[in-house]
């Protein structure tokens, strides 16, 4: 093998070292002990959106969330919620922030006498975002030869600061209206362009006289 080859393969596997290096360190993990109903579980991206690679709800280790909890409370490390991950992925996939706590997987408890904690492991992953308020039209692109996929799609209203022009304040109290939905995704991926209304009759209405948005994560691909 040529020296002019030797030192492109040497480069290339620099590359790919460095590459993988980069998307192992971009992997966090949040651990919210279970040890009051207040305690919140944050996740949140500097850069990019939310893509949840697992979560977990039980206990899988004595040595996670054991300060000051007596032997018996740890013993039983083969604990897990069913559905914890499908539901963390829904609540949060797609967005730069995304709050709950141990109350949302709860229910029913898993293993009663375990100190329990929630530990979810995601990455934070480029996404173009966009908002369309209610009954305006929502306009999802990519460049020719590309096609959308969507991350995650909410409608409904999470702050009072979206979408509130022109409107009184009753259309913006509820703050917890949290509604995520299939629909654009079923009808937008692999598509080069798409528009989709954000409209309670499209998505349906999770919170009657809360003036809603749409908001959307998608990829290029």
């Amino acid at each position: 093998m040529s020296y002019s080859l030797k030192l492109s393969a040497a480069l290339l596997l620099t590359a790919a070292c460095f590459l993988l290096t980069a998307v192992v360190a971009s992997a966090e993990q949040m651990t919210t002990c279970d040890s009051h109903h207040l305690n919140v579980h944050r996740l949140n991206c500097k850069l990019g959106v939310i893509s949840v690679q697992s979560a977990f709800y039980g206990r899988a280790s004595s040595l996670v969330c054991n300060e000051l909890r007596p032997a018996s409370q740890l013993a039983n490390t083969r604990c897990s919620q069913p559905g914890t991950n499908n539901k963390i992925r829904k609540r949060c996939n797609g967005k730069s922030t995304c709050y709950l706590n141990t109350g949302a997987v709860r229910s029913p408890d898993p293993c009663f006498g375990t100190f329990k904690y929630l530990q979810t492991n995601f990455t934070c992953v480029p996404a173009i975002t966009m908002v369309a308020c209610e009954e305006s039209m929502a306009h999802l692109v990519c460049d020719a030869g590309k096609v959308i996929s969507v991350l995650g799609a909410d409608f409904g209203r999470r702050d009072r600061t979206t979408c509130i022009y022109g409107r009184p304040s009753r259309d913006l109290q509820n703050i917890r209206c949290l509604h995520q939905s299939p629909v654009v995704a079923t009808r937008c991926n692999g598509k080069n362009s798409c528009n989709i209304l954000a409209s309670a009759n499209v998505f349906g209405d999770p919170c009657r006289g809360t003036y809603k948005y749409l908001e959307v994560a998608y990829t290029c691909r």
